[in-house]
């Protein structure tokens, strides 16, 4: 019950302070997060949470597959076949390039053996754009920005994740049975496809029966029984569930575009909610002990993740497309670390692999610093394309500059003329032959 305080406590403190944090570098994610860490063990003392905790767990994976189902209702069929070249050079060689950096860093830096580095790449790969509202969500910040980042870290998610759960089932120590888990992750992925395509089909069918029908009021809450039952139905059959969640938003969102305009405001309201209960608990285990478990080589990759492999990667992704250099910029700098790797993270953890509790530690202070920085920067970057337009001469129906109005204001062919007369008397001055 002390948790759930702090909770309330924590949320009472963000939502006095949005209006403030939305104008400065002051960000409610690192306040849920620096909550979490300061009543844990490592402080005060209030609440004792550990890795294995069923809590950590259950809220980070009710976030991901919250924050995922929401995400797929942003990124409809329609929106990608109008908008994939960008995120499509994201996903398809930026992804791969930070992947792969990051597992040299680790190998390198931190001394992990190839296959846990790899793990380390993968689990470190996808982005979360919740850490950068101020990027995705504002107006003035080019549309084309936003859908890039939006698209490319509501599927990176998913793609990483068949790559973590090989990689541990190959580090783990039952690396012998290798070859016989990868049927049973197999089916699990697709498992969470099937799932999370057919049910949407399913309720929208029930929709369209005649005498069926949500009223006004309760429509709303049509996505979120849907998503509820997926969420049940995956964890029943052991199929992926967040594979499961970003495919039902998307086809719910692609068949029914009314219940995501309906749903919109509940469901950013509970993903919200579930990013910010899920912060304060990973923050509970930022112990100082996490931090000096780290060593030096550590913090240099760290370092390396956030300054130089993720926008190294994008840049190289987004050469001689369309998007002018500082929006590459832009996107370059924020690829923070989010839900899924906090999710991936645990389950490396809890995997029991030889030298998971190293890439834990490397994992969760590389999240933790990531949040920091990208949450707190997203502001003061947003407001550099909030610029006002420059002020163009009034222009008349024909769309020609309008004559100015006013006391002394001459006509613009009578300021044509003027001009066109001093500059001859110029020439003649200068010339006294050309006068003829």
């Amino acid at each position: 019950m002390v948790l759930v305080a702090v909770f309330g406590a924590a949320l009472l403190v963000a939502v006095l302070l949005s209006g403030l944090a939305a104008r400065s570098v002051l960000s409610t994610s690192l306040l849920f997060l620096a909550a979490g860490a300061l009543v844990s063990d490592g402080f005060l003392g209030l609440i004792h949470v550990t890795p294995d905790s069923p809590i950590v767990a259950v809220t980070a994976d009710l976030a991901l597959f919250t924050v995922l189902f929401t995400d797929g209702m942003h990124v409809s069929f329609a929106s990608l076949r109008g908008a994939w070249r960008n995120p499509a050079r994201a996903l398809g060689l930026g992804m791969p390039l930070a992947f792969v950096g990051m597992a040299l860093v680790t190998h390198f830096l931190v001394g992990l053996d190839w296959t846990t580095s790899f793990l380390v790449g993968a689990v470190l790969a996808p982005t979360d754009p919740v850490f950068a509202s101020a990027i995705v969500g504002r107006k003035e910040v080019p549309a084309r920005l936003r859908q890039l980042l939006n698209v490319e870290s509501g599927l990176n998610d998913g793609l990483a994740l068949p790559v973590v759960l090989v990689l541990i089932a190959a580090a783990g120590p039952t690396s012998p049975d290798f070859e016989a888990s990868l049927p049973t992750i197999g089916l699990e992925l697709v498992g969470g496809l099937v799932l999370g395509a057919a049910l949407p089909v399913l309720v929208d069918l029930l929709v369209r029966v005649p005498v069926l029908g949500a009223e006004a009021k309760l429509q709303p809450l049509l996505p979120l029984a849907t998503g509820i039952l997926l969420y049940a139905a995956c964890h029943l059959t052991h199929a992926n569930p967040y594979l499961a969640a970003f495919a039902a938003g998307a086809v719910l969102a692609s068949l029914s575009p009314e219940s995501r305009r309906t749903f919109e405001p509940l469901g950013e309201a509970l993903a919200e909610l579930s990013k910010f209960a899920a912060l304060l608990v990973f923050g509970a285990l930022l112990t100082p002990r996490l931090f000096g478990d780290l060593s030096v080589g550590g913090y240099a990759a760290v370092a390396l993740a956030i300054l130089l492999i993720r926008p190294a990667s994008l840049l190289i992704s987004l050469i001689r497309s369309r998007i002018d250099r500082r929006e590459q910029l832009v996107a370059a700098w924020f690829g923070p670390k989010g839900f899924a790797s906090v999710v991936y993270g645990l389950l490396v953890l809890q995997a029991g692999i030889p030298q998971g509790e190293q890439a834990y530690t490397l994992i969760a202070v590389c999240i933790a610093v990531s949040i920091a920085v990208h949450s707190s920067s997203d502001v003061p970057v947003a407001r550099l394309f909030d610029v006002e337009e420059p002020v163009l001469p009034p222009t008349g129906d024909d769309g020609t500059e309008a004559a100015p109005t006013g006391p002394g204001a001459m006509p613009t062919a009578g300021k044509r003329f003027a001009a066109a007369h001093a500059a001859t008397d110029i020439l003649v001055k200068e010339h006294p032959d050309a006068r003829t």
